[in-house]
């Protein structure tokens, strides 16, 4: 972009972004105040406030930056498949890495052995914390990305996530329990009805 004073200069906008970002990158479980944010871009409150409005408006931008440069080809941008089923679809990759039965049981009980069964030291929440802030980060990023294009009624996408990442805690822990065969049906079933309440239901 060019700006006043050379070509090729970053706007304000893109330095805030580029600031945000670093803040990110430098402590995952940073959090993006307008004040940090702009002292960190060599910007003023107004002027960072004239470009993100709100801290939300903020960090739903920096994601998608971060998220479409790492992941290009992230199923979400897929639109020759219904926004529903790519939801589901990116919802249901969230689980896949834990497995099923014993292997499920084996993720578990490290977790649980790691944060639960001992006293939770500073340390460990934080640790506990830079783990699930990437995926709480991701999945915002896909409801974004859905409402930009127009296929999920704006809202609030941390309470949107916070609702989803709740149901698929839940179907973490079904995986790692006695179970039949069908779980991964039910599993299905079950994703399809949270995504089905963020885009029916006023959530955000």
């Amino acid at each position: 972009m060019t700006k006043a004073g050379g070509i090729g200069e970053p706007t304000t906008r893109d330095k805030i972004l580029a600031a945000a970002a670093a803040m990110l990158g430098e402590d995952v479980g940073a959090r993006l105040s307008v004040r940090a944010v702009a002292a960190r871009a060599g910007v003023s409150t107004g002027s960072l406030r004239h470009h993100f409005p709100t801290q939300r408006v903020l960090q739903e931008a920096v994601l998608t930056g971060i998220y479409d440069h790492a992941f290009p080809d992230d199923r979400i941008h897929d639109r020759t498949i219904p926004p529903r089923e790519r939801l589901v679809d990116c919802l249901r990759q969230v689980l896949a890495p834990a497995g099923v039965g014993q292997e499920a049981r084996a993720a578990m009980a490290k977790l649980h052995e790691a944060f639960i069964a001992t006293e939770p030291t500073a340390d460990k929440q934080a640790a506990f914390h830079a783990l699930t802030v990437q995926g709480r980060r991701r999945v915002q990023y896909w409801l974004t990305v859905l409402v930009d294009e127009g296929a999920l009624a704006p809202g609030d996408n941390v309470r949107r996530e916070q609702f989803l990442n709740t149901v698929l805690s839940g179907l973490s822990l079904a995986r790692a329990l006695p179970t039949d065969d069908s779980i991964l049906t039910t599993e299905a079933a079950m994703v399809q009805i949270a995504v089905d309440c963020v885009f029916d239901t006023n959530i955000g």
